[in-house]
């Protein structure tokens, strides 16, 4: 039997019972046993299919005989139907959606539930994400409360909101831009799958995507998102049970504060500082068009370097909203045109204060509680003396690299509390090589004169405070 014949089966079963029977959905058959109600089931999904053809407006019939005259185009943009054999998909299909008997069945169901089954094994339990808040921006200001530091996890450069702080219209334009059924779906949207496959093979260029805010949701968050039939029959099952616990509030806070808008901002309130300068309430309607097209491709769509993109991808998005009577014409063309204006990118850096800002750190959790600065987004206010810190720094560095005699290098004891003697070590040199991501070896690494007490050092508590 064809692999990819298998895998696609094997999807079209979690599909079936999403859309089926979403509330008694298997993720275990025998595959002997169960072939019966594995047929039955696949039956039923291709009925469900057939009707929202209907509804959709499209012949089923004539687009599969359109597959077996020119099979290249249909499949020939589409990776996931690469090496398929559209003459045994068509006999599959009149076996399973035209119940007509065929004398050589190239399915083979126990393939295909062996398959399923080891895909489904396992899923991750989609409850974990009830009441989750991801982990977020912090930033640390100095005295004269300008930024000092941005603190964040990798990935996670976000300022997580609730849903009521994201006004309904920035609200309105993703879902528009994105799934436009959302409120009417279950976590699978067949008819918007449809659109989607039907479009990509009407035209060329950037494939259009079928899945729900609430399947992004899972491949965000649960699944992960490798480009695999094993990934798609998890993502389906659990973007099902979602549906069933949370409610579509909640998809929605979860999807915007997940989603990554490019200029490495991930969620929209950090997306509309990151391009505005502004917080997601004050966007305006083109500006929260703008970032709800870049849900499909930060980086295709990039304002600042594909501004022709961006802007038909701007003018699709509004087009939607108008179209779902979310904004009238005459706001539509009042927003079309040029692109919004935005500030300019400064990607976060920073070149001191590292010692610094793990004090805060350790500061938070006694003073406040605060486990980990980036468990949330906060705002640190700080006594540092932003150029005072970067100049006192350096000259310690420049110092040190002057007075450490070339033969004999000396270390911190933390045991006993004293600089002293040793063999090898790290050295301090005036490029600070410590610095940036690394800073933390300079921890263990420094080398200074052995006549040093630890007691010369100053401590943190005599040079900085902060408050949260």
């Amino acid at each position: 039997m064809n692999g990819i014949l298998v895998k696609i089966f094997a999807t079209a079963l979690a599909f079936s019972q999403v859309t089926t029977r979403p509330d008694a959905v298997k993720t275990h058959f025998d595959p002997v046993q169960d072939q019966v109600e594995v047929i039955r089931l696949l039956q039923a999904g291709c009925a469900h299919i057939r009707e929202v053809f209907k509804i959709e407006d499209i012949n089923l019939d004539d687009l599969i005989k359109t597959a077996m005259d020119d099979p290249q185009a249909m499949s020939g943009g589409i990776k996931a139907l690469h090496g398929l054999k559209f003459d045994e998909l068509f006999t599959v299909y009149r076996q399973f959606c035209k119940n007509e008997t065929v004398a050589h069945s190239p399915v083979d169901i126990g393939d295909i539930i062996t398959f399923y089954d080891n895909a489904a094994a396992n899923l991750p339990d989609h409850t974990k994400l009830k009441d989750l808040k991801l982990p977020g921006l912090t930033v640390v200001l100095d005295d004269e409360g300008s930024r000092f530091a941005e603190l964040g996890e990798p990935d996670h450069r976000r300022i997580w909101v609730p849903l009521v702080d994201i006004p309904e219209l920035v609200q309105k334009a993703f879902v528009a831009a994105e799934d436009k059924r959302f409120f009417q779906h279950r976590g699978i949207d067949e008819r918007g799958m449809i659109r989607a496959f039907v479009g990509n093979l009407a035209q060329s260029g950037r494939p259009q995507g079928g899945s729900t805010i609430t399947q992004q949701v899972v491949k965000n968050l649960l699944v992960g998102d490798d480009v695999t039939y094993e990934r798609k029959i998890r993502e389906i099952i659990v973007a099902s049970r979602l549906e069933r616990t949370f409610s579509k509030p909640e998809i929605l806070t979860l999807y915007l504060n997940s989603i990554y808008l490019g200029r490495g901002s991930w969620g929209v309130e950090m997306a509309a500082h990151s391009y505005f300068g502004k917080s997601a309430k004050e966007l305006t309607l083109p500006e929260s068009a703008l970032l709800a097209g870049l849900t499909k491709g930060p980086s295709y769509f990039n304002p600042d370097r594909h501004p022709d993109r961006a802007s038909e991808r701007l003018g699709y998005v509004l087009t939607r909203m108008h179209e779902d009577d979310v904004i009238s014409a005459d706001h539509m063309q009042q927003a079309l045109g040029q692109l919004p204006r935005r500030v300019a990118y400064d990607p976060p850096r920073r070149d001191s204060g590292f010692y610094f800002v793990d004090y805060l750190g350790r500061e938070a959790k006694m003073a406040s509680g605060i486990e980990v600065l980036t468990a949330g987004s906060y705002t640190v206010h700080s006594t540092v003396r932003t150029e005072l810190q970067r100049a006192t720094e350096g000259a310690l560095q420049e110092g040190l690299a002057r007075y450490e005699p070339q033969d004999r290098p000396f270390a911190f004891s933390r045991a006993t509390g004293k600089f002293v003697g040793c063999r090898a070590t790290h050295r301090v040199s005036a490029e600070f090589d410590c610095r940036g991501h690394n800073w933390t070896c300079a921890k263990s690494g420094a080398a200074v004169p052995a006549e040093a007490d630890a007691g010369m050092a100053p401590s943190p508590r005599d040079s900085a405070s902060a408050t949260l």
